[in-house]
């Protein structure tokens, strides 16, 4: 599994997301940890999951929370690592309720 330190998400839909987190806990149990502010139309933000909560060593995923629509999260996995160099860029884009998030690429 591919070690990552941080998420990019690049906002190219019609709504306003926020990047948050989806990780596996020690007992095997998804958790979820909410993440940055409103990303607008045409902005991105990266963030730590560790600044968020998320344990180093956790498998993470990016979750988007798309108000007042229908959130999203990521179908890779990753392992998280504080201060790795990896990140892990997505874009989001369509409307509230069909939405497409991809992975563009992993980046250092």
């Amino acid at each position: 599994m591919r070690t990552i330190g941080k998420f990019k998400l690049s906002n190219q839909g019609g709504f306003v997301a926020k990047l948050q987190f989806s990780y596996i806990d020690q007992d095997g149990e998804r958790q979820h940890k909410d993440g940055t502010g409103s990303i607008l139309l045409g902005q991105s933000e990266t963030a730590d999951p560790g600044d968020y909560g998320v344990p180093d060593g956790a498998m993470v995923a990016l979750y988007v929370f798309v108000v007042w629509g229908t959130d999203n999260l990521a179908n890779q996995m990753f392992t998280y690592k504080k201060g790795s160099p990896e990140t892990a860029d997505y874009t989001i884009s369509g409307t509230t309720l069909s939405n497409h998030l991809g992975l563009t690429g992993v980046t250092s």
